[in-house]
């Protein structure tokens, strides 16, 4: 049984990025490691404008939860690694979710599905993109600890139904201080707030593992930077996209990385894909 490689990449905004996208997926293959599954974040279009041809004339079917202008999340699984019931698109994401139940909310923030890869047990990805939150005492920011607290409450459920479940997205929210490049000039500011670490410290209690750091890691890695004050440049940035593994999953992880390369394209997304490997 070979390995597969699931990642996530807030794209902002998918029509803008398409063409990293595909390049993208298209060196991994050139590395003779392909990207099986792939959460995306931020697409800031409807569903009945994404880019369906371009992604399966790539290799992959799609799964998405669009929004005009803002968020939206999509779930991209390559054909190839689907196990020979996935014959379509309708096969390929079993007991599809988009949005959390637990949660009445009009941004297009969660898709999720059973997905069967070849030779394997069928596992539960998630595709979240985390509200912001703006600053700690205003109203985006309740809007986020609400959101969190039902996320928590849905992903219970999920890990009571699914033993093999992968939460993959932009967090915002840096879990420690050793992911932000200048935790003093993070201070008092979201992403690094004690209520939104200590949410994030509420899934690692429910019975998540953080695949990123089950590795020894090089210094100062991060996946966001700001496009402001040549942030990438001077590597001042924060790791706020995570790939999250039931234990059952942690258990067949052999590697996790951030690739930086897509940052330093022309006209990037301010956030670098993340890999997680399962044997």
């Amino acid at each position: 049984m070979s390995s597969i490689r699931i990642a996530t990449w807030n794209v902002n905004s998918i029509k803008v990025r398409l063409p990293h996208l595909l390049q993208w997926l298209s060196s991994q293959e050139k590395k003779d490691a392909p990207i099986d599954a792939l959460c995306l974040q931020e697409l800031k279009l409807t569903e009945d404008k994404f880019p369906y041809a371009e992604l399966n004339a790539a290799g992959y079917y799609a799964l998405v939860a669009g929004q005009k202008t803002y968020n939206g999340v999509a779930l991209l699984l390559k054909k190839s690694s689907l196990a020979a019931t996935a014959q379509d698109s309708e096969t390929a994401f079993l007991s599809p979710q988009k949005n959390n139940p637990k949660f009445q909310d009009e941004q297009q923030r969660i898709v999720a599905a059973t997905v069967a890869f070849k030779g394997r047990q069928p596992m539960r990805l998630i595709s979240a993109y985390f509200p912001n939150g703006q600053a700690p005492g205003t109203e985006k920011f309740e809007y986020k600890m609400n959101w969190l607290a039902g996320l928590y409450d849905w992903l219970s459920e999920e890990l009571e139904e699914h033993s093999r479940v992968a939460l993959l997205g932009d967090y915002n929210i840096a879990p420690s201080d050793e992911d932000v490049h200048d935790p003093k000039a993070w201070e008092g500011q979201n992403l690094v707030s004690p209520e939104e670490r200590d949410a994030f410290s509420g899934f690692i209690e429910l019975g998540f593992h953080d695949s990123y750091r089950m590795f020894e890691q090089l210094p100062k890695s991060f996946s966001w930077w700001d496009y402001r004050m040549m942030g990438f440049r001077r590597n001042a940035g924060v790791r706020i996209d995570h790939i999250l593994l039931s234990e059952e999953l942690k258990n067949e992880c052999i590697a996790s990385f951030i690739d930086k390369v897509p940052r330093g394209w022309e006209q990037p997304s301010d956030h670098a894909p993340v890999i997680t490997t399962l044997s």
